[in-house]
């Protein structure tokens, strides 16, 4: 028996397969204590711990650690000179016309910040030794004084040589074994100074409360009688074991969505559609990716709270346009909603646990496109007199009628979710048109043939279980890891060498440190070379195959290198032109045991329970039927149309057929009206 738990912004998920069937749960999120959801989650399943084999879990623990800046306190170490790393950061601006504008805070203030006589060159050699006693004695007068949680050590060229690093390290915990420390040359072998010292004091700064976590919640689990294995999922689409984690916490950063994203590529089945954007609704916000080819795009960087993060995340642009954003009017009269959240406390006002502002949630029950009888399958109680009161409010300001209103809002939403498609689609070189859209999480199969319409994708294939899609892809995650590194090398026969010497030496490690943790490596995921013209001032990701490596030529990686760089900027350089590769990065894996997938086609309904609701749009009503999962079948149903089903809901607008293919997803497909 394994087991999924996610916890999101308001609900916690799960999903379990024994290998034959699947049962999924989802209840109210605790943000106080994520782990008591997650327990409570087991409890509704009606699991017992001792019976569950592998438990896969994500959270927004690290995620919430630095949005509410409560980690722990980082004793920072940097190179003499540097101590104002953190807070010169880069000569930018991401908002030009605002006059109060100002950077963003560090979770390391300057006066935790320490310098040690030490200096590296920029070609890795010793310009200054670090002095052993001296920095012994400055440690111990630091420590004597002051309280840390943590230490962070980010010395400059350390990515080319580490050794300052690892001795100030081996220093630290000879005098205090029992203090977390981070190197830069652990989290971040890459250059740029700023970027790296952030990266480094994120991992140091979530530690804590990330290793307190899994720390606390393992051993409840085990209190309770679980006994299995128990793993964390990362940023990167792959997961560890949690006493990997607790060591390296900043790869959870941004776990549930990218979750979300491996439930969404696998969930869907062996499907005629490797070319999809995924559409992750839930109560606090949106996160949208792109997966060209059955493979999810992977970033080199990521930022949270305006600070970057050096480590690789699956591309996700995420806007708060939730189930539970909060609808409000900006100072020049429009229409807002976002990125306010109701969240899980006190929830959107038809929740009825004190929520006294309008959400997208209390839209839909006026609207007509939840329906206060099925949500979440007859489930959870909702109040639609309350939800129709706070869009009352909000009515009266614009003086319209109240679905008319909730219309609005709902549109509102879906123009920040379209927004967020662009963003990973049209502004980086891919066309919508050409993907389908595959829509999760509670809110994702509403919202999506109206978002589909804006951006001309005809069809949109939601998979089974939907509403707790980030928790099946939990289970269907492997273990994996990636290993990079800054190694600038001109493009030309010379260096051929040397550019195959180090994707070598990064997949030894890679495939070495999962042996460590008893895992057996069993895939290489594709290599990534960060490359650009000489002179250019940001690479270009170029990806490469484990085929492409064992057979890597320079004509191949001119060729790549073009392509990649013309499908982002339109253009190419002629041939001749100097190229250089700027970093390495590899990714080993052990491939997981696929998700059962009920297909149910026995337990299919012969006679329809049909019945009609209405639902206004545009300030057009439209008499609408409603049918649940088990009434479809492979033959088309025309719109409008709402699917309920146990964990979300499917709305297909006039225009669209709806059917069932045989993988059991629900599959929209766009007409003519």
């Amino acid at each position: 028996m394994r087991v999924g738990i996610e916890v999101g912004g308001t609900f916690t998920d799960l999903v379990m397969s024994d290998g034959k069937n699947i049962k999924t749960a989802k209840v109210p999120s605790t943000p106080i204590s994520p782990d008591k959801g997650a327990m409570l989650a087991i409890e509704a399943a009606g699991l017992r711990l001792e019976k569950i084999s592998e438990l896969i879990h994500g959270s927004t623990v690290a995620t919430n650690a630095v949005l509410e800046r409560k980690g722990g306190r980082v004793c920072f170490f940097v190179t003499r000179g540097t101590r104002d790393l953190l807070l010169i950061q880069r000569h930018d601006r991401r908002a030009i016309y605002d006059l109060q504008y100002q950077k963003p805070k560090p979770v390391v203030p300057r006066h935790d910040t320490y310098e040690i006589d030490e200096r590296i060159a920029a070609d890795g050699n010793i310009v200054t030794d670090l002095d052993t006693k001296v920095t012994s004695t400055l440690v111990r007068n630091i420590f004597d004084k002051e309280n840390f949680d943590s230490v962070a050590i980010c010395f400059l060229h350390s990515y080319l040589n580490p050794i300052h690093e690892r001795a100030l390290s081996n220093i630290i915990s000879a005098l205090y074994p029992e203090m977390p420390i981070t190197c830069s040359c652990d989290v971040a072998r890459e250059f740029r100074e700023y970027e790296r010292a952030s990266t480094t004091t994120l991992a140091a700064y979530v530690q804590p409360v990330v290793a307190g976590y899994i720390t606390r919640f393992s051993e409840e689990l085990q209190e309770k009688g679980f006994q299995g294995k128990f793993s964390i999922m990362q940023s990167n689409g792959g997961r560890m074991p949690a006493a990997a984690i607790t060591k390296n916490a900043i790869t959870s950063l941004f776990s549930g969505p990218a979750a979300g994203v491996v439930g969404a590529l696998r969930g869907k089945g062996k499907t005629s559609y490797p070319d999809i954007i995924t559409l992750d609704m839930g109560g606090t916000s949106t996160d949208v990716a792109l997966v060209s080819n059955d493979h999810a795009e992977l970033a080199p960087m990521t930022t949270i709270d305006g600070l970057p993060v050096k480590t690789p995340v699956v591309d996700i642009v995420t806007v708060g346009a939730g189930g539970g954003s909060i609808a409000w009017v900006d100072d020049g009269g429009l229409l807002r909603v976002g990125p306010q959240s109701a969240g899980a406390t006190p929830g959107p006002a038809c929740y009825a646990r004190g929520g006294k502002l309008p959400t997208v949630t209390d839209a839909h029950l006026v609207r007509g496109t939840l329906q206060a009888d099925s949500f979440l399958g007859g489930k959870m109680p909702v109040d639609l007199a309350a939800a129709s009161n706070v869009i009352e409010e909000i009515a009266k300001k614009f003086n319209v009628e109240l679905p008319e209103m909730a219309d609005n809002i709902i549109r509102v939403a879906e123009a920040n979710i379209v927004r967020a498609i662009q963003q990973v689609s049209t502004e980086r070189g891919s066309d919508p048109r050409e993907f389908a859209l595959v829509p999760y999480g509670g809110a994702g199969p509403l919202h999506a043939a109206r978002v589909a319409e804006d951006l001309n994708i005809d069809t949109i294939v939601i998979p089974p279980n939907a509403g707790v899609l980030s928790a099946s892809g939990l289970l269907l995650s492997d273990y994996v890891h990636y290993r990079s590194q800054t190694k600038r090398l001109l493009l030309n026969e010379p260096n051929l060498t040397k550019i195959k010497s180090g994707i070598s030496s990064l997949t030894k490690e890679a495939k070495d440190y999962l042996i460590k943790l008893g895992i057996k490596p069993n895939r290489e995921i594709e290599t990534s070379l960060e490359m650009r013209y000489v002179g250019q001032a940001f690479e270009v990701p170029v990806k490469f195959t484990e085929a492409d490596v064992r057979n890597i030529s320079l004509a191949l990686l001119q060729k790549r290198f073009a392509d990649a760089h013309h499908k982002i900027f339109e253009f190419s350089k002629p041939e001749g032109d100097p190229v250089e590769i700027i970093s390495i990065r590899v990714g080993v894996a052990e491939k997981t045991p696929g998700l059962t997938v009920q297909l149910n086609k026995e337990g299919r309904n012969i006679d329809q329970k049909i019945t009609k609701v209405n639902i206004v749009e545009k300030g057009i009503p439209s008499e609408t039927t409603t049918l649940s999962r088990t009434d479809l079948s492979e033959g088309a149903i025309p719109g409008p149309v709402l699917i309920q089903d146990e964990n979300s809901t499917v709305y297909a607008p006039f225009g669209w057929q709806v059917r069932l293919d045989e993988y059991n997803n629900i599959v929209l497909e766009r007409g003519t009206e």
